[in-house]
């Protein structure tokens, strides 16, 4: 009989999982605490509008080892459409005006010098640093599975970025743009505005970039309901099992190996191998009981900063609204919505790009901003209802103020806040991509094992600071991999 595979959490981690465990001949559950597979990668139908949760451009979209990925897992098809667009956002300021953020590199730097042409140097060199970040190629497996011959191919590769990573690995955005050594006063209050918080990594900003410039980090026609689904979808037809509205409570583990695990109602499920693709606190703190931390677990829960939690906030407008850029980011210090005063101003997105989002003849429109966890923690209730209403009611001003006379035709407008979140999929303090890349951590990750537990691997962006859907995706298929090193199956794709 083949060996059982019990994977925690039916999100884009756990779906990879399951599929590659499938093509390797194990036989697969997935235990699924919402009534929808995807988690995080999601979005919800109201009234013909389909609101959505996630994606907003994906790395991996055109070639490396993520699009392979994408392919193998149903992802990336002869059937979906990616666009990339040419502008990634607008930033917008009342006092500075107007500052663009184009996908290509050659553009931008174009752009930047019109702007400033007395930081033409230092610009040059922003946008060269950017060029050698984007023919960095992520490995392809796990560190116990590399072989010299990755290694080598890996280090060949970064060998014209290599210098950049010495001196910008441990670096912050706002250390880098300081050695540019940057004057014009504008493009120097956009950068920092954007990119300049919380410590966030100089190498992300570059490599961000690079990405665009290649056109690898496009985005899905849909979005993110019928990426799940199609990865879904693959893993059924492979013969894999599916079980929604299942909480797991606790992993079953007997002297040292994870047996199986134990759900909300009481039910116990055995098996050979448990991968838990569920949010990292909450397996590690709750299911497992704190039992099996390493020192670097122990440092990343307690030092690392965590993603600021958002609040969204939908319109459903029974009016076409055209817009020439996607995404805005509208940059105001002291507004206010609902409790939240805004540090970063707030994103407007504009789907008219997505026919699929709205019927015909009718736009979705979303906002987005941070909103610190400590504000939700606590509010339930009536409480809860009250400040959902509030955001409702500044967020439609705010709309109105950029689209004048858009309140008479709006027919829906859907609020999620950072307890939809943890509602949805338990994630921890709402942080939907987990760690902050920050300059001390962007070069770490953390184990997909634990000490002394044997059989249980973890998967999922709590792995990797800065999270995100490509780095998910590949853990997953590397838990898969670890478990076929154990079993010394030939590994196939």
């Amino acid at each position: 009989m083949n060996k059982k595979v019990v994977i925690i959490g039916g999100g884009v981690s756990g779906l990879s999982a399951g599929i590659y465990c499938q093509l390797n001949g194990f036989d697969t559950e997935i235990y699924e605490m919402n009534n929808l597979p995807g988690g995080q990668c999601t979005a919800w139908d109201r009234k013909g509008y389909r609101f959505d949760y996630c994606l907003h451009w994906l790395v991996g979209t055109a070639s490396g080892p993520f699009h392979s990925i994408w392919k193998t897992t149903g992802v990336l098809n002869d059937s979906v459409k990616v666009i990339n667009h040419d502008i990634y956002t607008r930033i917008v300021n009342e006092k500075e005006g107007e500052f663009l953020i184009y996908s290509d590199i050659l553009r931008w730097e174009k752009y930047l010098i019109e702007m400033a042409p007395e930081d033409a140097g230092a610009i040059k060199k922003m946008c060269s640093d950017m060029r050698k970040t984007s023919k960095m190629q992520p490995f392809t497996n796990p560190a116990e599975l590399r072989s010299v011959k990755e290694y080598l191919t890996f280090f060949l590769a970064i060998i014209p970025t290599l210098r950049l990573m010495m001196k910008y690995g441990n670096k912050t955005c706002k250390e880098y743009f300081d050695d540019l050594n940057l004057t014009n006063k504008r493009l120097i209050f956009f950068l920092e505005s954007v990119f300049c918080n919380n410590d966030f990594s100089a190498l992300i900003f570059l490599m961000m970039l690079g990405w665009f410039h290649q056109k690898n980090a496009g985005y899905l026609i849909g979005g993110s309901l019928p990426l799940s689904i199609r990865m879904t979808e693959k893993f059924k037809s492979l013969g894999g099992t599916l079980f929604l509205v299942k909480k797991v409570d606790k992993i079953v583990v007997h002297n040292g190996i994870a047996k199986g695990i134990v759900l909300n109602d009481g039910e116990e499920v055995d098996a050979d191998y448990v991968i838990s693709a569920a949010d990292g606190y909450t397996t590690i703190f709750k299911m497992l009981e704190g039992k099996y931390q390493s020192e670097q677990i122990k440092t990343a829960y307690s030092t690392w900063p965590l993603f600021t939690p958002i609040v969204q906030v939908s319109f459903g407008i029974n009016k076409e609204i055209h817009s020439d850029v996607a995404t805005q980011t509208i940059l105001s210090s002291g507004l206010r919505i609902g409790k939240t005063v805004l540090k970063n101003g707030y994103s407007l997105m504009n789907y008219s790009f997505d026919s699929t989002m709205a019927p015909k003849g009718k736009t979705v429109v979303v906002i987005r901003f941070d909103s610190p966890w400590t504000l939700w923690e606590d509010l339930a209730g009536e409480d809860y209802k009250a400040e959902k209403k509030r955001i409702e009611n500044d967020a439609l001003a705010l709309l109105e103020k950029q689209y004048p006379g858009v309140s008479e035709f709006v027919e829906k407008i859907d609020v999620a806040t950072p307890k939809t979140t943890v509602r949805y999929t338990g994630v921890w303090k709402g942080a939907y991509e987990g760690f902050l890349p920050t300059s001390s951590n962007i070069t770490k990750t953390i184990k997909m094992t634990l000490p002394h537990l044997e059989n249980f691997y973890m998967c999922g962006q709590w792995l990797f600071p800065g999270g995100g859907l490509p780095p998910a995706a590949q853990s997953g298929k590397w838990a898969a991999q670890l478990i076929c090193k154990k079993e010394k199956v030939e590994f196939e794709e």
